[in-house]
């Protein structure tokens, strides 16, 4: 399976997040949803990382604790950010600002500026994100505080990202970088749970709810994201996880029999094309004998 299949169907199971909270608990808290995913998933990956034989790369104490961090602050500033600005414009700004961040952070960390191509995949796939977004949603006021937010999320998604490269690149197996990376998230994202609304967990449905976040979303999701992350640079790995809300959308109708409007209908024809951009094979220039 190739690199970008790999971070393809990560985007496939992160959209599947919010189809599987509509079937849950009617009084579950989205805030709380968000961090059992990740308490959950973490102590998982954290096993799984553990039981694991270490190869020979020492991970970076500093680069796992700011990985943590960094998935920690996705989790809370997209949640407040979707309740301050509503889920269409949040969503737009969040998503769609991770891969313009995590080309800039690449840079920063002496990597070279993405190229032409993968500009014309992300404009693409960005106006399509924007488009399914107010499509389905339709307009909503707007929040300054929440705008901040949304783009506190996709720099701290963006850095994460750029992290676990960094780390994988160093020769880090992808399930030790997640599992560190997850693990530290799950213990700075604990608070919320003993603090938050979380009565929803003591239900049949509830449980159901967070096994299935933490397993499929997380776990699994992760591991395959981070098998195609050691091949293709950040930049390119946040483009195509904007197939996730694709996927959202999709289930909405199927499932929850959400009504799609045309302007959704073309974004989702956009970002298709945007990741099929990425995937065309890159010209190779003649070289004179």
């Amino acid at each position: 399976m190739s690199a970008r299949a790999y971070v393809l169907f990560a985007a496939v199971l992160f959209g599947t997040t919010g189809t599987a909270q509509a079937l849950g608990p009617a009084d579950s808290s989205p805030l709380t949803v968000g961090a059992t995913r990740i308490v959950i998933g973490g102590a998982i990956l954290g096993l799984l990382a553990f039981a694991t034989p270490q190869s020979r790369c020492r991970l970076s104490p500093l680069l796992v604790l700011s990985a943590g961090v960094a998935v920690a602050a996705y989790q809370l500033a997209f949640f407040e950010a979707v309740h301050l600005t509503g889920v269409a414009l949040g969503a737009v700004v969040a998503i769609g600002s991770g891969p313009i961040f995590a080309g800039l952070l690449e840079r920063g960390f002496g990597g070279n500026w993405p190229d032409r191509r993968w500009a014309a995949a992300t404009a693409l796939a960005v106006i399509g994100v924007g488009a399914i977004s107010l499509g389905s949603y339709g307009q909503t006021g707007t929040s300054v505080p929440g705008l901040v937010l949304a783009l506190a999320s996709g720099a701290a998604y963006a850095a994460y990202t750029v992290i676990a490269k960094r780390l994988l690149r160093d020769g880090a197996a992808p399930v030790h970088v997640m599992g560190a990376a997850f693990g530290t998230a799950a213990v700075l994202l604990l608070p919320v749970l003993l603090v938050g609304n979380t009565g929803w967990l003591r239900s049949g449905r509830g449980i159901e709810l967070a096994a299935y976040l933490a397993i499929g979303p997380t776990v699994i999701a992760y591991l395959l994201f981070a098998r195609g992350l050691r091949r293709l640079s950040a930049s390119e790995t946040t483009t195509i996880v904007l197939a996730e809300p694709v996927t959202a959308t999709v289930l909405g109708v199927l499932v929850v029999h959400e009504q799609l409007g045309a302007a959704a209908a073309g974004g989702i024809v956009l970002v298709i094309a945007g990741i099929s951009v990425l995937a065309l094979p890159r010209s190779r220039r003649l070289v004179n004998p």
